[in-house]
């Protein structure tokens, strides 16, 4: 249910509950329940149980790069539509992001040479207002779309909107039901509140570069940016509780996620470890864990394998398959305590060993002995991965200006709901008339004087 409320609306909306005819379920707020057990799958009309639970809420989305992108690409594949602010000559900052690009084989000439790969990575199940707002009648438009918005997602610097009045005192006047959320690096309090934060940046700043990297190597970020995806995740968790708050209050609330607090909630185990003892941490271990052993990435004959006898029932087989039942008695060995200790001594002769056959020889040896492994693939294994593909993760959509395209589909698997990629990254500034002339009744003549203003494109 959409509750977008004009100005004067400051009420909270009762929930609205029914009997579903055909079963005598309970609808409440078009969702049916049995009991306290949650939605009900049987006897309950298809269309009901598989909608889209954001189906009816609609996101302005005023994110570039990634961690907003991120964010607001889940929202969508959750079902809501997603309108992106885009500069209407420049785009979103990683169109040029490229190459890679996917051509464009429309014809149509365009700024650049296709869309960038970085670009429709986070892109998907949204649509392209091409707007500049440093001019009254931008502004205008964005306040009209706040009204007609449940959530707005922004990543700009603290306090850079309030010069256009897009701050969310501002807007929460206009629309008090508005759930408005800002992405920064330091977020909106706190000495480092102005910085401009990227990924690698807080990456280094806040811990994670330091334990990143081979043990007696320089300190290196991860291979892709986790600190922003992170935060993407974390900023949609927040965007649903705030969702979840206003069924109850009707009002919206201001959410305040930053790169640099979710990296340090990332540390996990690592910030409590130090947290509980005081102590300076560690510091690198590649691909090896500090206090389990053997858990890490060998070479093999030909490429790496990941092993883990990460408890002694696992570190038993895992000598069993190598041939070496010995080295469960091995007193250095026989505890995970002593094989953290002779650490060295035990990585090196389980690499020997690895190093005799194959990945895939080794790979056919432990299959099915309940010991983790893994083959260390690079990404076109990984995207041609037969459990991959058979987990629908790569999904082909048709783009209207590169053709047939190959996506990375939406993660995680529901009962009754389908995720999917319905519609493809849009071309910069796709569906500025349409959501002019549809959702603001915007007419011909006034949309064709915006462009020559060159307001929108």
């Amino acid at each position: 249910m959409n509750f977008s409320f004009t100005p004067l609306v400051r009420r909270a909306l009762p929930r609205a509950t029914s009997r579903f005819p055909a079963t005598g379920l309970l609808v409440r707020n078009g969702r049916a329940w049995n009991g306290g057990r949650g939605i009900a799958t049987t006897g309950v009309d298809k269309k009901l149980v598989e909608k889209l639970p954001l189906a009816g809420i609609r996101v302005l989305d005023m994110t570039r790069v990634l961690a907003g992108p991120y964010c607001t690409q889940i929202l969508g594949d959750l079902g809501a539509e997603i309108i992106k602010i885009e500069h209407p000559t420049k785009g979103d900052d990683t169109r040029s992001w490229g190459p890679p690009d996917a051509p464009y084989i429309d014809g149509v000439e365009r700024q650049f040479p296709g869309e960038s790969a970085y670009y429709l990575s986070v892109n998907r199940n949204k649509k392209s207002l091409g707007l500049s707002f440093n001019n009254p009648s931008g502004i205008a438009i964005l306040h009209k779309l706040v009204q007609k918005c449940d959530i707005l997602v922004e990543n700009y610097l603290p306090g850079s909107l309030a010069k256009y009045k897009l701050d969310y005192a501002t807007l929460s006047k206009i629309n008090p039901s508005l759930i408005y959320a800002s992405v920064t690096g330091y977020g909106q309090t706190g000495p480092y509140r102005d910085r401009a934060g990227y990924d690698v940046m807080v990456e280094a700043e806040m811990g994670l570069m330091h334990i990143t990297g081979e043990r007696d190597g320089p300190p290196v970020k991860v291979g892709v940016a986790v600190t922003d995806l992170t935060t993407g995740m974390y900023t949609a968790i927040g965007v649903l509780a705030s969702l979840y708050a206003r069924r109850e209050t009707g009002l919206g609330q201001w959410i305040d996620a930053s790169l640099s607090d979710c990296q340090v909630a990332g540390l996990a185990n690592i910030a409590s470890s130090g947290l509980v003892t005081g102590k300076k941490d560690s510091g690198r271990w590649g691909t090896a864990h500090a206090t389990v052993v053997p858990y890490r990435a060998y070479k093999s004959k030909d490429t790496n394998i990941a092993v883990g006898g990460c408890n002694d029932k696992l570190y038993g087989i895992l000598c069993d398959k190598i041939k070496k039942p010995e080295w469960k008695t091995d007193p250095r060995f026989v505890t995970n305590a002593l094989r953290v200790k002779n650490r060295d001594t035990l990585d090196r002769i389980i690499e020997d060993e690895l190093k005799t056959k194959t990945t895939k020889e080794w790979l056919e040896i432990f299959e099915g002995s309940g010991m983790p492994y893994a083959a260390v693939n690079d990404i076109q294994g990984t995207l041609n991965h037969e459990h991959v593909l058979a987990r629908n993760m790569i999904q082909e959509v048709d783009h209207p200006a590169c053709g047939p395209l190959k996506l990375v589909n939406h993660p995680v698997k529901y009962s009754s709901i389908e995720p999917k990629i319905r519609s493809p990254p849009p071309t910069l500034g796709q569906h500025t008339d349409e959501v002019l002339r549809e959702l603001l009744d915007f007419n011909e003549t006034e949309i064709e004087d915006l462009k020559a203003q060159k307001t929108v494109a």
